[in-house]
């Protein structure tokens, strides 16, 4: 089903943490970095299945080498992975200063057989909540087959954003508008609201031809 949903780009942004949106982890769940070692799995995380994983290696190869590498300790001490009782990863997300400029949201993900169970919530409450107040507004990149996901960012405070270039990239938003409708509940869809970027954010994600979030 989700496969029928095309690929767009839909752009959020963050100017208030709304705290009756945080929540704890599960019981059996604990936080901790990535390290070194598990730079595959993380590699690995966005795609659902190994055949996927594999085929778009040499994307996330590229892309780490791009955008991480000149700072890998700082990676690393950002990139945190929810792990089960065995100490195996099951979701990953953090925050990263894209551009050296505006703070994102990167990466976040719930591996499929654990979605449903507040993982991916309340790992999100811990990187916004990592953040101090001069680190806002926030922003991320998303896709309107991330619904569920776009309808919990907007339980965080995330607004869509509507200005029609960002960076290298349009932003699809006038296209992705009939498609969330679709999928989402209507009072998810109603909740949804959009707003204009800062003129700062803008600028500094067109500073670079490389895609940094």
């Amino acid at each position: 089903m989700l496969n029928e949903i095309p690929d767009k780009n839909l752009f959020m942004m963050c100017t208030a943490l709304n705290l009756e949106a945080l929540r704890s982890l599960p019981a059996g769940f604990h936080i901790r970095n990535c390290r070194k070692s598990e730079l595959g799995i993380w590699m690995d995380f966005p795609f659902d299945n190994p055949i996927e994983a594999k085929q778009y290696r040499g994307f996330m190869e590229s892309y780490f080498q791009e955008v991480y590498a000149d700072k890998e300790d700082q990676f690393y001490e950002k990139c945190l992975f929810v792990c089960d009782s065995d100490d195996r990863p099951v979701a990953t997300c953090f925050a990263w200063k894209a551009y050296d400029a505006i703070t994102t949201i990167q990466w976040w993900k719930v591996l499929r057989q654990y979605e449903g169970q507040g993982i991916g919530r309340a790992l999100l409450s811990i990187v916004m909540q990592s953040l101090s107040d001069e680190d806002y507004p926030v922003f991320l990149h998303t896709q309107p087959s991330s619904y569920r996901a776009i309808k919990l960012y907007t339980d965080f405070g995330f607004q869509l954003l509507s200005d029609p270039v960002i960076g290298t990239r349009t932003n699809d938003l006038e296209e992705c508008l009939p498609i969330l409708r679709e999928y989402m509940t209507p009072q998810a869809y109603q909740s949804l609201q959009i707003t204009e970027a800062p003129v700062f954010f803008l600028q500094a994600a067109s500073s670079s031809p490389i895609v940094q979030f």
